[in-house]
């Protein structure tokens, strides 16, 4: 089975990354890992958050995990693990977190997955923000659905009205 092609949306603003985020978390279910490249300042914990939020709701806290590596939510689709790797030691730290299984049964939403090593799972959604010099907000967002089963939250983008490049 082939992976569908990239997907390419200019994000005008916060609003817009809040927007496809919000979109994109009310499709996703349990054994979903979703993994948010960029460089830092590139949007990944405003992404993350909005999804939180939109599985929770508006007013949930959502601090940074890059110093204790996993905040987990209820959400209403289940389980919610948001993990920042960034200063992860070894990814056998991960194991002993239960990554492994949280990656079966809970909504993953992974920043510097490139972190993951040998436990980045075959069926993802890499998702890669890239930041533009000329407005702190905007952002091109790059979309590969690696496996099947991302029909669904293919179509959930689509349907935010962003534009596509």
């Amino acid at each position: 089975m082939t992976n569908p092609p990239d997907v390419t949306y200019e994000l005008a603003d916060a609003d817009a990354t809040s927007s496809v985020a919000s979109a994109l978390a009310a499709v996703l279910g349990p054994g979903d890992v979703v993994l948010l490249n960029g460089p830092v300042g590139a949007g990944k914990s405003h992404f993350a958050r909005a999804a939180i939020r939109s599985q929770t709701h508006d007013g949930q806290e959502v601090p940074s995990p890059t110093f204790t590596l996993v905040q987990d939510y209820t959400g209403r689709n289940g389980p919610i693990w948001h993990m920042d790797l960034y200063r992860l030691g070894d990814s056998g730290e991960l194991v002993e977190l239960g990554l492994d299984d949280a990656m079966q049964d809970a909504i993953c939403l992974i920043e510097w997955p490139e972190r993951l090593g040998e436990l980045r799972p075959e069926r993802v959604l890499d998702i890669t923000l890239i930041p533009h010099e000329d407005a702190a907000d905007r952002r091109t967002m790059v979309v590969q659905a690696i496996g099947p089963a991302w029909t669904q939250a293919l179509k959930a983008l689509e349907d935010v009205n962003v534009p596509t490049g």
